[in-house]
């Protein structure tokens, strides 16, 4: 399914690059999750996740091109991202029914793991202390 993706056309240590901006692009959005979602009412939680999943989905291809511009110098310097994709775009992103690629399908499930994160979180901390 994903021999001809893009990500395959890096080096290794290309790819590696690549990984960790990703991780840490998960870990901040899942930790902001955290922090602004973990004590608030259902609506807010889910209303939220997606509103990160959002500005995740709009903000992160700048971050990406700019790796690609430190592994591929020839690259012009440029403003990648556009006025932000509907909210709807974005739940429609959530399904599976876009691009069938690694990028695509790496959104798809960060953006259901911060629908979930919230949740299980707040489970975990509500004990009894």
């Amino acid at each position: 399914m994903y021999q001809q993706d893009s990500f395959f056309d890096l080096s290794q240590w290309e790819r590696v690059g690549l990984v960790c901006i990703s991780a840490m692009l998960a870990i901040l959005f899942l930790f902001a999750s955290y922090r602004l979602l973990r004590n608030k009412p259902i609506l807010i939680r889910l209303s939220g996740a997606l509103i990160l999943f959002w500005v995740f989905v709009w903000v992160s291809p700048q971050i990406y091109y700019t790796y690609y511009r430190m592994i591929i110098p020839d690259l012009p310097l440029q403003w990648v991202i556009w006025p932000p994709a509907s909210p709807v775009d974005a739940l429609r992103m959530m399904v599976f029914s876009g691009p069938q690629n690694l990028s695509a399908h790496s959104q798809r499930i960060l953006g259901w793991v911060l629908l979930v994160a919230p949740f299980i979180w707040r489970q975990r901390n509500s004990g009894p202390a």
